[in-house]
């Protein structure tokens, strides 16, 4: 059987995506938090928070330096696979690419250096604003990604010209362009799915030190940080989740028809589960809410909603990958939710710290954060197809004429050998800095009073007798 080279030009892409997708939402998450933990270092002068400040910046570093060396690479495959889709897109998505290395790469990457190289060469003050820079660098590039991604979505601002294969996509609308119908509900859930992520691996982290009786003071502060950002965005997750809902109600119908498994247009129910089946046109082994879809999406159990067989069949989404990416990650969200409120709960009752089996269960939950941020895109990459850009150019169309599926394959091959090197490099490293751990920072600023000494000594004091309590308790 020959090779199809637009299923291996888009698996390429898939590999490249998801892997580079592993670092901007953690470097987002955490840079909320590395904000949150020198701002309260400022407030008390405790060099205890500049410890923990310390600490993630180390981890934000390193996935930052991930997530530049895995992102280039896909920006090359713009030109080797998809020559057709980048003619036709290049002047609108090219603007997006050029505003984000002019306002977020720059600004994050100019001020990472005094971030990680300046404690002690600049004053807090300055180095509380580097960090600031940072972590708006990071959002500034999920923003302009996320425009350039939407505008695929939902066109907006533009004028097509030329005809054939030299038809290409002007923009005559720059700001319509970027506040296209899908673009700041969806960049309003990226960015919350980011805080998530970010929040689930602090906590992850600090579990795991607190079950081996390590820094514990430190593994605390960092874990109360990190559920109060994780319970906020997971309260806000199903909240954006539906505004961008109705969104794709509006502008993507057949998308959200697939999510569902809507298969024949009428009052629509929400499924919680289920397989849907292409060749029956039904949802097989599920278990729904009857007229749950048409409630959230009209207000009314019994409104219409546009199914499956309302769009061509060439225009169908591939329905059971959207379905099940989809649900999985309304599933994941629902746990995230239940999780930290639970956690608050037994925060507020004092009794957290205490329940070992909670604590291991938010080891492993990061995992479940990371699979949520890549099921969201998948669901939503998958969703649009068969478009590359909604309506206007299919993705058969988009891919390059003289690349060959050999070729293609070839590199896939290379791709995954080299990917899988740079995953265990990273594993390593994080590894390697989390059991080495933090490192108790000397007192900085508050040293210019005796009052400040005083508090500094005491807060090293406190710190190192809860690592010896912990040490006998160990021995």
């Amino acid at each position: 059987m020959p090779l199809d080279v637009v299923l291996l030009a888009r698996l390429q892409f898939a590999l490249t995506v998801m892997f580079h997708y592993l670092f901007p939402p953690l470097t987002i998450g955490l840079g909320v938090l590395m904000v949150a933990m020198e701002w309260r270092f400022l407030r008390t002068r405790d060099p205890l928070y500049e410890s923990m400040a310390r600490f993630w910046t180390k981890i934000f570093a390193v996935n930052f330096a991930l997530g530049v060396a895995s992102g280039i690479v896909m920006e090359f495959q713009f030109g080797t696979n998809w020559a057709t889709y980048s003619r036709y897109v290049g002047d609108v998505f090219g603007s997006a690419l050029a505003a984000e290395g002019i306002f977020a790469f720059f600004l994050e990457s100019g001020f990472l250096a005094v971030v990680v190289f300046g404690w002690d060469r600049v004053s807090p003050r300055m180095h509380f604003f580097a960090t600031v820079m940072v972590a708006l660098g990071s959002m500034f590039s999920a923003i302009w990604i996320v425009v350039a991604n939407s505008w695929q979505q939902t066109p907006a601002g533009f004028h097509i010209v030329g005809e054939g294969l030299d038809a290409r996509a002007e923009i005559t609308d720059f700001w319509a362009m970027v506040f296209n119908p899908s673009s700041m509900h969806r960049l309003t859930h990226v960015l919350i799915g980011a805080f998530i992520l970010g929040a689930f691996f602090v906590m992850s982290v600090s579990a795991y030190y607190l079950l081996r009786g390590r820094h514990e003071e430190f593994a605390r502060r960092s874990f109360r940080f990190a559920l109060v950002l994780g319970l906020l965005a997971s309260l806000a997750a199903p909240i954006s989740g539906h505004f961008q809902a109705d969104t794709v109600a509006r502008t993507q119908p057949a998308k959200l028809a697939a999510f569902e498994g809507h298969f024949a247009s009428g009052p629509a129910d929400l499924y919680l589960f289920g397989l849907p089946d292409v060749d029956e046109k039904r949802v097989k082994v599920g278990l729904a809410i009857p007229g749950g879809l048409s409630l959230l999406v009209h207000g009314r159990f019994d409104a219409p909603v546009p199914g499956l067989d309302a769009f061509p069949r060439e225009d169908w989404p591939p329905v059971g990958l959207s379905f099940q990416t989809y649900h999985l990650m309304v599933a994941l969200g629902l746990f995230f939710l239940a999780a930290t409120g639970y956690a608050a709960w037994r925060l507020w009752r004092g009794t957290l710290w205490r329940a070992r089996w909670l604590l291991w269960t938010f080891v492993f939950a990061v995992g479940g954060a990371f699979a949520a941020n890549q099921l969201g895109w998948v669901a939503a990459e998958v969703g649009r197809q068969p478009w590359v850009v909604y309506g206007l150019l299919r993705t058969s169309d988009g891919i390059s004429k003289a690349v060959q599926a050999s070729q293609v394959a070839t590199s896939i091959v290379m791709f995954l050998v080299i990917y899988a090197l740079l995953f265990a490099v990273w594993v390593y490293v994080l590894n390697d800095k989390i059991q080495h751990g933090p490192e108790l920072a000397a007192p900085r600023g508050a040293a210019a009073t005796p009052r400040g000494l005083l508090e500094a000594a005491g807060s090293l004091a406190a710190h190192g007798e809860a690592s010896l309590t912990a040490t006998e308790r160990r021995s």
